[in-house]
């Protein structure tokens, strides 16, 4: 297929990609059929849509694509237990993940538990000192001094730690891929279990801790018995589906698509105080799930106390949630120094390595684990290769690892592990961990590699750029952004469209800060069209473009609402650009 606009090599070394024939005319039919604008028409055809299913896809309710919870395994067993429990006054301990999946999870299962007049202890381990999961010591002692132990976002492969609950019934609620064998549990209900489908593997843990609340109120209802508000919860689903890159697709869409507006009633008190630190003054999106609360609340398990997270997402008291809320503000400014500084040492030592294989990986004394899971991701960005970075203490190294689309990162560790290579590791196909030797570490990572190389990791070469359509400057409108939106929400694997605005003359060009590039274009028509480039300089995107001399180019990037003194205006996130032939 012929680059888009003939650009093999964009000023940032990309090829751009656009629509093949065959696409574009499925675009025009759809258009023609739904009346449509011609770049929402580009975009519902890039995901697969078809004109007759438009409609339902631009307006996703959890009426249509809500799954019936029973479809799970275990589904059956694990709520008539905690229904029981609650009922008759058990004690009931929940067990979370230190992330935002894992203290939204928790929250959850508390927040209902309390509305049903039953309190829970909360338990997160700490990331230096347990490690992820359900570990012996810790279970052994909430099976001292409780009747049920729930185990949210973690638990599927903790065969021994389960184990060591004895005296109680233990439950989980997971998502990571499972092992060949279960852990010794009453219940575990997991759709990346082996013997799923694998139907319902995109939903976050969240999301599956969603699905029992639904089967337990189904369960009150059936006896006449009216349950907690499910509704008022999803504002809690909709942030750990985009915090944990969970596939924005099928009832994950409907999902974050509703809890936004939850969110937006600004009723839960901590995440209210979250975004009142962070700044965020408008309705909530996607994105700001993702960089501004999302970062903060995972701030609490990385480098400070690991249950911060849990306790702000569950808590009913505005005093406590404002003061967990400026704590784990602090702390993510502590994050990114410690995460500046762990990211340019791990990229000098991989690309000292070679950054051109099938695995992308660094290690290094002292590196805080709570940030190579940030770090492994920026490395994969930059090189578009699956990436692993380790922090390593006392002759034992704790990692984290993000993979590329298409690459089964989570199985690959999984069976590093099973071979013998790792003290432990799992995950899912985007993201994974792992504990390892340092004496095992290099041949844990060459193993590594060679899986990712039959899977295909390292054929590609940088990263090809993917464009929806063409986009003229004058129909850049308010409107068309508000038609797109619909289109949403947007992140992994359903991102932002992106537009190729073709054979443009740049008026003005100006740096902003020290590494941002402002922009005004326009056309032959007399449209007028500002762009923002963050990072520009750090690229040579920056250079050529404010000394552009009056060469005329190609412009990419994504269309987005720009306010400023109370004036809304459209503005094009530019990402990239390239020489128009013409110039």
């Amino acid at each position: 297929m012929a680059a888009f606009l003939g650009v093999e090599q964009s000023l940032t070394g990309r090829r751009w990609v656009g629509p093949d024939a065959e696409q574009e005319r499925l675009a025009e039919a759809m258009a023609q059929a739904t009346g449509l604008p011609g770049a929402l028409c580009h975009t519902l055809v890039r995901r697969g849509v078809v004109p007759e299913d438009a409609a339902g896809f631009l307006e996703p309710t959890l009426r249509d694509l809500l799954p019936d919870p029973l479809v799970l395994k275990d589904m059956d067993r694990a709520a008539p237990r905690i229904l029981a429990a609650a009922e008759a006054g058990e004690r009931i301990a929940v067990f979370g993940d230190y992330d935002v999946d894992g203290g939204s999870s928790s929250a959850l299962l508390i927040c209902w538990l309390r509305a049903m007049g039953r309190p829970a202890t909360l338990y997160i381990p700490d990331r230096i000192d347990e490690g992820y999961g359900p570990n012996v010591p810790a279970m052994r002692k909430l099976a001292a001094a409780h009747d049920l132990i729930i185990c949210v976002d973690c638990g599927t492969l903790s065969h021994e730690a389960l184990a060591a609950a004895e005296g109680a019934d233990v439950i989980v609620l997971d998502h990571h891929l499972g092992g060949e064998t279960l852990p010794p549990a009453l219940a575990v209900v997991n759709p990346n279990r082996q013997d799923e489908t694998g139907d319902l593997a995109h939903l976050c843990a969240a999301g599956v801790v969603f699905l029992l609340l639904v089967e337990l109120n189904r369960l009150l209802r059936a006896r006449e018995i009216k349950g907690p508000d499910l509704m008022a919860l999803l504002d809690l689903v909709a942030l750990a589906t985009v915090a944990d890159v969970a596939p924005l697709l099928g009832v994950n869409r409907a999902l974050v698509r509703t809890g936004l507006k939850v969110m937006a009633r600004r009723e839960r008190v901590g995440l209210r105080a979250l975004a009142d630190v962070a700044g965020l003054s408008e309705a909530p999106r996607a994105y700001h799930l993702g960089y501004l609360l999302g970062p903060r609340i995972n701030a609490g398990g990385r480098i400070g106390k690991a249950d911060l997270g849990a306790r702000l997402l569950s808590t009913d008291a505005p005093a406590e949630a404002q003061a967990i809320a400026e704590q784990l503000d602090e702390l993510n400014r502590e994050r990114r120094e410690i995460e500046a500084r762990v990211t340019e040492d791990a990229m000098a030592q991989a690309e000292a390595r070679g950054t051109d294989g099938s695995l992308v990986w660094a290690a290094g004394e002292g590196w805080h684990p709570g940030v190579v899971g940030i770090v492994a991701s920026r490395m994969k960005e930059a090189t578009n290769r699956p990436s692993v970075v380790i922090g390593l203490h006392e002759g034992e190294g704790k990692g984290s690892g993000r993979s590329v689309s298409g690459i089964d990162l989570g199985a690959s560790i999984q069976r590093v592990a099973q071979e013998g290579l790792l003290v432990k590791g799992g995950g899912h196909k985007m993201a994974a961990g792992l504990t390892v030797a340092e004496p095992q570490l290099e041949a844990a990572m060459e193993r590594l590699a060679e899986l990712l190389a039959k899977q295909g990791a390292g054929a590609g070469g940088p990263r090809d750029l993917v464009l929806d359509s063409l986009l003229m400057p004058g129909a850049a409108s308010l409107e068309l952004i508000e038609q797109l939106e619909t289109a949403g929400p947007f992140g992994a694997s359903a991102p932002a469209p992106r537009f190729a605005l073709p054979d443009i003359a740049i008026r003005h060009a100006r740096r902003v800060g020290e590494s941002h590039l402002k922009v005004s274009f326009g056309d032959e028509m007399g449209a007028r069209l500002d762009a923002i480039c963050f990072g520009a300089f750090d690229t040579p995107l920056g250079p050529r473009l404010e000394r552009h001399g009056g060469a005329r180019f190609h412009l990419a990037g994504r269309l987005e609402v720009n306010e400023w003194n109370g004036r809304r205006s459209p503005q094009l996130r530019l990402e990239d650009a390239a020489e128009a032939a013409s110039s």
